[in-house]
């Protein structure tokens, strides 16, 4: 089924005492701007949790398969591809219609490659390159984050020789007390229909993962994160009918407090006076 609209949306959500996106290169710290102190989380780590609603959700159905997963290796499910339909294999993509098959196949079966393509142009049994319809940037927080080591106790020692200075250990664990984020993302309907056929239904199922991926992703060391407003950019056509960054402009955020604490701390206006042929849809 062929998309018949273009999309831009906006994601705002918060973290209370929590780390959202660590950085591996900071000792895991929550990932922050070094130069604005503005805190950032990555599309990769947005994208995750929208990956693991989808299978939470939809698990085991047709169509609804997780590509970018820790299960077996991306070479192997290239190479279902081809038994699936009964492909030669080995030939390293030297036939484009046998790669061109196979693609449609992922496009058709994995979820992740129809909405945010992927790279699958690896080992003996390639699938090709799909660009993704949906795009989603780096989030990005409203104020400067505070990064707080919050010193804490262990009474689980791994080894019998540690065990020897005692039984406790101390630890420690890297949190923001309180930062709202602004991520905003694309759909390029122009994209879907060339190659990926992602559609109306799919489309759905985005937004609900958006809607609930943190409700299904909580943990001690994320802390409190929510999703607070999920608001949507509809266009009447494939094309679109206004540049993204101006539909963007549209959602203003100003702090209040010297001290942001809460979502309250923030006063969110939109100027619902939309240019033509945009629909503005608040799911959230």
């Amino acid at each position: 089924m062929a998309l018949n609209n273009r999309y831009d949306f906006v994601m705002l959500f918060d973290v209370e005492n929590g780390n959202p996106n660590g950085d591996p290169d900071a000792g895991n710290a929550p990932r922050i701007d070094a130069e604005s102190g503005l805190g950032y989380i990555t599309d990769v780590c947005l994208k995750r949790k929208i990956r693991n609603y989808v299978e939470l959700v939809k698990g085991g159905e047709a169509g609804f398969a997780i590509l970018v997963k820790a299960d077996r290796s991306l070479n192997a499910k290239f190479e279902e591809a081809y038994d699936a339909n009964n492909l030669k294999k080995g030939q390293k993509g030297k036939n484009s219609d046998d790669v061109r098959v196979a693609r449609d196949y992922m496009c058709r079966n994995y979820y992740d490659v129809r909405m945010f393509g992927a790279v699958m142009s690896t080992g003996d049994n390639p699938c090709g390159i799909v660009r993704g319809p949906v795009q989603i940037n780096f989030a990005r927080s409203l104020s400067p984050i505070n990064i707080q080591d919050v010193t804490i106790t262990r009474q689980a020692r791994t080894t019998d020789d540690r065990m020897e200075t005692g039984t406790t250990e101390m630890g420690k664990k890297s949190i923001i007390p309180y930062a709202l984020y602004r991520a905003e993302g694309y759909v390029s309907a122009a994209l879907a229909n060339r190659t990926t056929d992602l559609s109306e239904e799919d489309l759905e199922l985005l937004w609900n993962a958006i809607i609930n991926m943190f409700e299904e992703d909580h943990s001690a060391a994320r802390g409190k994160m929510c999703m607070r407003k999920l608001i949507i950019f509809r266009h009447d056509n494939v094309l679109g009918s206004a540049p993204s960054h101006i539909l963007f402009d549209k959602i203003s955020i100003h702090q209040t407090s010297p001290v942001p604490r809460s979502i309250g701390d923030y006063e969110i206006t939109i100027d619902r006076e939309m240019p033509e042929g945009v629909e503005l849809i608040e799911k959230l």
